[in-house]
């Protein structure tokens, strides 16, 4: 789990087209990170 105020860990996934990015392409900007549960578990709304 992460804690408020430590940095937060580097990554890559694919994006919508299917090209690789990395947390670090976007050094310097402005990013907002959300995860969401997973369907159908106690954490999700459905």
């Amino acid at each position: 789990m992460l804690e408020t105020g430590k940095q937060f860990p580097d990554f890559s996934l694919p994006n919508q087209d299917g090209k690789t990015v990395k947390l670090g392409d976007f050094a310097g900007k402005w990013l907002v990170v959300y995860f969401y549960p997973k369907d159908d578990t106690p954490g999700c709304t459905i």
